[in-house]
Parts: C-alpha cells; sequence; structure tokens
C-alpha cells in the first residue's frame, strides 16, 4: 500500500493528478506521511467501477455476504495493533484509548453487522404484497477525523450487508486507518469495485460526491455546516443523504443522584478524546445550590489529567490538527472576555508542554444559556457548568439548543431519570452513567442530522424499499 496511491476497482491506482497534502503528527506538529488529493476524474474513476460491481454485488446471497464480513473481522483482528498505532499518530488519540476504544468501535460495527444481517428479514407479506428492502446501489461515503475506524465501519459494515458498492472519502486529516481498512477489504477478498477509496479534501471530492449522477446515496458525518453543504450539493440529483452532525449534548444531574459519583463521571466523559466526540456532554447541569460542589470536583478530573498516557484512565491527546487547535484557543478566550468564570485551565498549552495541539482541561461555571459557550459545539476539552433551579427549569435548558445529538440524565431513581429523558428532544438519551449501546439507533434530531446508524436501522439507511403488488395471490 502506497499512501499516495487510491484504492479504486479492486487496486492501488495512481491518481489523475499529483497534488499532495501532508500527514499530520499532532503531538510534535511534524509531518510523517503524504497523501494525494483527488481530482474530480478520480472520482468518475471510482464511480464507474461502483457501478459495475453493483450488478452482481446486489445478487450475492446473505450466505455470501455473511462470509465476506466475516473474513474482513478475522482480517481486522489481525491487524488491530496496526490500526491503533496509525490512529494514535494521525489524530492523537493516546494509544491506550487508540487500544481499547477506537479500534474496538470498529470492530464492534463490524461484528454488529454481521448479526444484523444473519437474522433481517429483507422480503415481508403484506396481504397480497410483497414488500422488499433491496441494496440502494452506489453509496458515498464522507467520514470525519476524530473517530476515524468508528465512522468508517459504521457506515462500510452496513453497507456491504446490505450489498451496496460504495466510494468512501475519509477525512485528508486521519486518511491513514482508511487506507489500512482498504487493505483488510482487499485482504478479505472483497471484489473489484465493490469499495472504493478516493482521498481529498471536501470542497473538491466531498462536494464531487453529494453532486455525483451516479452516486445514489451519501452518508456523511461531520460538522453541521459542512452537513449543510452536502445536502445542498445532493438536492439536484435527489439522492437520499443520511447525516450525523453536530452536538450540544446537556448532562443534567438532579439533586436526588449520586452527586459526586454523577459529576465525575460526567467530567471525564466530556474530556474523553480530548473532547472530540459529537455526543460529548459538554453542557453540566446542576441544582445552583451545588454548583461550587461540581465546581470542586470538575477541577480535581480536570487538573489529574496527563499527557503522555502513564495513567490511561485519565490520559488526554492533543487535538487532531493545528485548525482545531486554534479554533478552540479562540473559544476559550472569547468565553472568558464574555464573562465565563474561570474554573481551571484556560489559554495555551498545558504547563510543561511546548509543542503539539495540547490543550488545558478547561472548566468554566456560572454559564448562562445565553453565552456561546452554552450554544456552540467546541469540539474541544471544555465544559460549561450551569447552574439550574428547578427541573422544570433545567429541562427547558437542556432543549434550548439548536442541536439535539445526545443527552445525559443522573437521577436518585431510575423512574424520575426516565420520566426526565422522555422530554429531552434528543437522538439519544443515557440514564445514570449508561453506555452506547452499538445495536441500538445512532443519530440526532433538530441540526444534529437525520438518519440512524448502529444495528438494524444503519442497516436499513443502505437498503430501499419496493412493493410488488399481486406477489401473494388469496
Amino acid at each position: 500500500m502506497n499512501a499516495l496511491d487510491f484504492y479504486i476497482d479492486g487496486r492501488w491506482e495512481t491518481p489523475v493528478a499529483r497534488p499532495t497534502l501532508e500527514v499530520i503528527d499532532p503531538h510534535d506538529e511534524q509531518p510523517f506521511s503524504r497523501i494525494s488529493l483527488g481530482h474530480r476524474d478520480d472520482l468518475d474513476r471510482a464511480v464507474a467501477a461502483a457501478q459495475r460491481a453493483f450488478v452482481g454485488f446486489s445478487q450475492w446471497t446473505r450466505e455470501q455476504r455473511l462470509a465476506l464480513l466475516a473474513a474482513i473481522i478475522e482480517g481486522y483482528r489481525a491487524r488491530s495493533e496496526e490500526l491503533a498505532q496509525l490512529v494514535h499518530r494521525e489524530m492523537g488519540a493516546p494509544l491506550s484509548l487508540a487500544r481499547t476504544a477506537h479500534v474496538p468501535a470498529g470492530l464492534g460495527h463490524l461484528q454488529r453487522a454481521h448479526d444484523v444481517l444473519r437474522d433481517y428479514a429483507f422480503d415481508r407479506a403484506h396481504g397480497t404484497t410483497l414488500v422488499c428492502r433491496e441494496p440502494i446501489g452506489v453509496c458515498g461515503l464522507i467520514t470525519p477525523w476524530n473517530w476515524p475506524l468508528n465512522q468508517l465501519t459504521c457506515k462500510v459494515a452496513p453497507a456491504l450487508a446490505a450489498g451496496c458498492t460504495l466510494v468512501l472519502k475519509p477525512s485528508e486529516r486521519a486518511p491513514l486507518s482508511a487506507m489500512l481498512l482498504a487493505q483488510i477489504l482487499h485482504d478479505a477478498g472483497v471484489p473489484a469495485g465493490v469499495f472504493n477509496l478516493v482521498n481529498g479534501d471536501g470542497m473538491t471530492i466531498g462536494d464531487a460526491i453529494a453532486r455525483h449522477p451516479g452516486i445514489d446515496m451519501v452518508s456523511f458525518t461531520g460538522s453541521t455546516q459542512a452537513g449543510i453543504a452536502v445536502a445542498k450539493a445532493a438536492a439536484d440529483t435527489v439522492k437520499r443523504v443520511s447525516q450525523e452532525l453536530g452536538g450540544k449534548s446537556a448532562n443534567l444531574i438532579l439533586a436526588d443522584a449520586d452527586f459526586d459519583v454523577a459529576v465525575r463521571h460526567g467530567v471525564s466523559a466530556c474530556l474523553r478524546n480530548s473532547g472530540q466526540s459529537c455526543n460529548a456532554p459538554t453542557r453540566l447541569l446542576v441544582p445552583r445550590a451545588l454548583q461550587e460542589r461540581a465546581i470542586g470536583i470538575a477541577r480535581e478530573v480536570a487538573q489529574a489529567v496527563c499527557f503522555d498516557d502513564r495513567a490511561p484512565a485519565s490520559a488526554m491527546g492533543p487535538l487532531a490538527n493545528a485548525a482545531q487547535f486554534e479554533r478552540v484557543q479562540q473559544m476559550i478566550g472569547a468565553a472568558v472576555e464574555q464573562g465565563g468564570r474561570l474554573v481551571c485551565g484556560g489559554v495555551g498549552r498545558p504547563v510543561g508542554i511546548e509543542r503539539g495541539y495540547f490543550v488545558r482541561p478547561t472548566v468554566f461555571a456560572d454559564i448562562t444559556p445565553d453565552l456561546p459557550l452554552a450554544r456552540e459545539e467546541v469540539f474541544g476539552p471544555v465544559l460549561a457548568i450551569m447552574p439550574y433551579d428547578s427541573e422544570e427549569q433545567a429541562i427547558a435548558m437542556a432543549n434550548d439548543s439548536l442541536y439535539g445529538l445526545s443527552g445525559y440524565v443522573t437521577a436518585g431513581s431510575l423512574e424520575r431519570a426516565r420520566a426526565v429523558a422522555r422530554r429531552l428532544r434528543t437522538g439519544m438519551v443515557h440514564l445514570n452513567g449508561s453506555k452506547a449501546d452499538n445495536g441500538a439507533p445512532f443519530g440526532g434530531y433538530k441540526q444534529s442530522g437525520n438518519g440512524r446508524e448502529w444495528g438494524v436501522h444503519g442497516l436499513e439507511d443502505y437498503l430501499e424499499v419496493k412493493s410488488v403488488f399481486g406477489y401473494c395471490p388469496d
């Protein structure tokens, strides 16, 4: 595998043109690889290959696709350490997190797609009509840099399970794990043209995928702003667009909760992956009388963070790239100027670190709902503590957002947590510290996107529905 090549029609191919981009290690800001940036002609070749391959692959039996997914899973497992090392270097995740979260997340989606495919009913009778679910066609996949393997596999795996063919544009900032995944798919026996990879930037290849008349569906994960651009570009060809976009998730802790445990868990979750998760609980809503107690716990958790992986439970890597580093620095500085009470952290790198895109874990208190820090996605290790005076006010504050991806509720009883969760306008809610379930639908309300990934819902994103009347006569 040459990092300068693209994977098209079952082979590593030389791009049409050769503009290149350095891949930067965010730990030291030094380049360690170089990729090519694709031309629209490269995309045309990939789409043509996917169209040709769809004719045959869409007719594969369930058993054939199950065997293919099993082979991919085996290959993924065998190269897990290589994948972890690449994620660590390309987007900065601590090696411990890459090994225990990033790589296992990808494996989990592959396994889940296999299990869903094994039991899924593609044909269902409705009176005398047969309702069929069939592969939608050629799918364009656009994935981000923050959880590269997670976002790759939760698209690639169900698309293959459905019988679709694919053209992938991974983030140009974290492309190498995707290229290794392409090699894993090749070695597992994915037929030529079924999976294709073209590197490039969003303005060129991302836009071309959205506009391409030969692509039947686009699945996009990224910022809300970029998602809007993708949807507009796709509109002229009336293709399906599935989007998982930004978030500003509220973590609502009620007064009767195990407060110290809940705050500690919430702060740790906010800082995980250096805050670069769309569903991170970045708004901590606490009873006003308990805010100072929450501040003390949050400060303790933030100040315990290490940057060298010596304590994996509290390890935090750099932000993934220079642009994100500068954006987060600007937002922290603006929050101070706008009156946020800085509890710990602030602008600049952590003490003793002079290079790399490292950010000080930062906590603000007394954040009111009107401040940008309460409304805008930071995508960095920055927590906003927001006091409330009643449960009704807390729910209103949680829902006062353009986003609706995820929410978190901790209460003294499960019944009370359930009641609050029912009133949150979000696509997901975590109750009392619960983990996500990769068999349940993942996605959001409002400007957090549309469509759903993971499990059965993820498979159905890649299926069309056909009614065959009179198929089952009386």
